[in-house]
């Protein structure tokens, strides 16, 4: 019979979205316990690296599972069932797909649902477009999962996804800049060039949260260069930036400096690029390491291939990816 992950007074979905500052090692601790005891592929990565779980009493000597064991393994607990996969995008035939086991698809939503208020609002408040083409032409992609459940809780006429229709797009653009609406486009960076390409207009009320990801369809340009080509063609004065992905079930958002900040149950370390074991102080180029609680059900401590610094205020910035790393979903732009 297949061990179940308990649910506890201090790990419960409430709990999680509800966690304070100074309650989250505590409960970080307390989901570590538990993963390590129900999550198998971690159980086993930590008893390779002889971890005794409950020596851990800090959350900076928690191994981070690499991320590459979303493409080989099912990193899920024991005894839970999958009601929704997500995989990830990739540009070469040689590429292998993560997978996330998802147990709740609602854990997922509150997850996104209770960020996005928190930083901008209600999605009531906003037409939400969605300009995600690589994304929208593929199954399982948890981005496009997100979208459209924030364009069916819009309620608004105009929100929708938009393929390669660029003239209705930017006919609905229009109108609303007219009329001075509060809109958000999100969108994946190379449709976003080839839609500033032809069309050009002063929207300044418009937020627009790039997704990251050339898909190869496009040099990669720095962000700089990106954001100021953007900014000129729809006339406003930032440009949002999200930091998501497959293996993640939480995103942070960037408001247009580009630092990213995250939801309360979220957390970035930066470990050292020669010793995975060991974090580095604020504002050195180390490896990100999140902490994302709404993985309950999966595993929560994920060593990325992504390159970045934190800062005392708990934001962090992206400034790349590992040289060996393939090209994937989440924000890849170089600072």
């Amino acid at each position: 019979m297949n061990e179940h992950i308990p649910i506890t007074p201090i790990v419960t979905p409430l709990a999680i979205f509800s966690v304070s500052t100074s309650g989250f090692d505590k409960l970080a601790l307390a989901i570590f316990k538990l993963q390590s005891q129900h999550c198998d592929i971690y159980k086993t990565y930590l008893s390779h690296l002889q971890i005794n779980p409950a020596q851990i009493k800090t959350i900076q000597q928690i191994p981070f599972l690499p991320i590459e064991f979303f493409k080989t393994h099912r990193v899920l607990c024991k005894g839970k069932t999958v009601q929704k996969i997500f995989t990830s995008s990739g540009t070469t035939n040689q590429y292998t797909p993560s997978r996330h086991f998802v147990h709740d698809v609602a854990v997922y939503e509150q997850s996104f649902i209770t960020s996005f208020r928190q930083l901008y609002g209600s999605p009531n408040d906003y037409a939400i477009i969605g300009l995600l083409p690589s994304y929208l032409e593929r199954e399982g992609s948890s981005l496009i999962y997100m979208v459209n459940s924030l364009i069916k809780q819009s309620r608004q006429s105009d929100s929708g996804f938009y393929l390669y229709n660029h003239d209705e797009l930017f006919q609905i653009l229009c109108k609303r800049a007219e009329n001075k609406q509060k809109t958000i486009l999100f969108g994946v960076t190379f449709a976003l060039l080839d839609f500033v390409e032809k069309y050009k207009l002063s929207y300044p009320e418009l937020i627009i949260i790039e997704t990251g990801g050339m898909k190869g369809k496009r040099k990669e340009l720095v962000r700089n260069e990106l954001h100021k080509q953007l900014m000129a063609a729809f006339g406003v004065s930032h440009i949002h930036s999200e930091y998501g992905m497959t293996e993640l079930l939480s995103q942070a958002y960037s408001h247009g400096n580009g630092l990213f900040y995250t939801p309360s149950w979220m957390r970035i370390l930066i470990r050292e690029l020669n010793d995975p074991f060991s974090y580095l102080p604020y504002h050195s180029t180390g490896g990100i390491n999140v902490i994302d609680f709404a993985n309950i059900y999966s595993c929560s401590f994920i060593a990325t291939q992504d390159l970045g610094k934190l800062y005392p205020n708990n934001t962090f910035e992206v400034l790349g990816r590992f040289d060996e790393s393939e090209l994937r979903g989440c924000n890849l732009l170089m600072n």
